[in-house]
Order: structure tokens, then C-alpha cells, then sequence
């Protein structure tokens, strides 16, 4: 069992950054890939970034088109927390963000995801 508990978010304006963090709790943070996926009002939840657990992996990450080049996930094994990086935010980019979990290898796909965090609101405004 694993719990995430996501912070960081808030109001900021078109074109500033923030950074949210997703403390896990639980055994094994690093058998698990970690996720950030995103949910705007009446849109589906979707993928954003995903980052594998080990070194051996060198810690493999991929990105939704959407962010690519403006977002940058990472994580702390030692500390058992995961964060993402995100500059140049657009209103477009305004969701709750929820911090995700899975065995193994990363995924895009929100149902294959093990367990999530109770998410964090992120607003731009324009």
C-alpha cells in the first residue's frame, strides 16, 4: 500500500511557475514509477509526466506534448517524494493535478495507474 499526499498548488499568472510535491508514504517508492496526471471540469483525467524508480532505469521520463519543454518531473528516493517543475504555465494548464503510482514500468493511461494522491488545484490566470 502507498499514500500521496500532493502540495504546492495554487493561483498564479500566465507565463509564471510553480513546483508540486507528492510525499509517499509505504514500502518500495522506488519499485514504483511515479506520475503527475491532470483534470480540468468536465475533461477526462490525463496524463502529464511519468518517471521510472532506479538508477538502473536512469530514472526514464516522458512527457504529454501539452508540457514537454515547459514541465520537468523528478524524484527523491531518499526522501520518498516527487515533484514537477512547471514554468511557463498557460491558463490552458489550469486542472487538479493528482500525484499517481504504479508498479513497475510508467503509463499513460489513468487506469492503469495502482494508487492515487486526493490531488492539488493548480490555476493560471491570463
Amino acid at each position: 500500500q502507498v499514500q500521496l499526499v500532493e502540495s504546492g498548488g495554487g493561483l498564479v499568472q500566465a507565463g509564471g511557475s510553480l513546483r508540486l510535491s507528492c510525499a509517499a508514504s509505504g514500502r518500495a517508492f522506488s519499485d514504483h514509477s511515479m506520475h503527475w496526471f491532470r483534470q480540468a471540469p468536465g475533461k477526462e483525467r490525463d496524463f502529464v509526466a511519468g518517471i521510472r524508480g532506479t538508477v538502473s532505469s536512469g530514472y526514464y521520463r516522458n512527457y504529454a506534448d501539452s508540457v514537454a519543454g515547459r514541465f520537468t518531473i523528478s524524484r527523491d528516493n531518499a526522501n520518498n517524494t516527487v515533484y514537477l517543475q512547471m514554468n511557463t504555465l498557460k491558463p490552458e494548464d489550469t486542472a487538479v493535478y493528482y500525484c499517481a503510482a504504479r508498479r513497475g514500468v510508467p503509463t499513460m493511461r489513468a487506469k492503469e495507474v495502482n494508487y492515487w494522491g486526493q490531488g492539488t488545484q493548480v490555476t493560471v490566470s491570463s
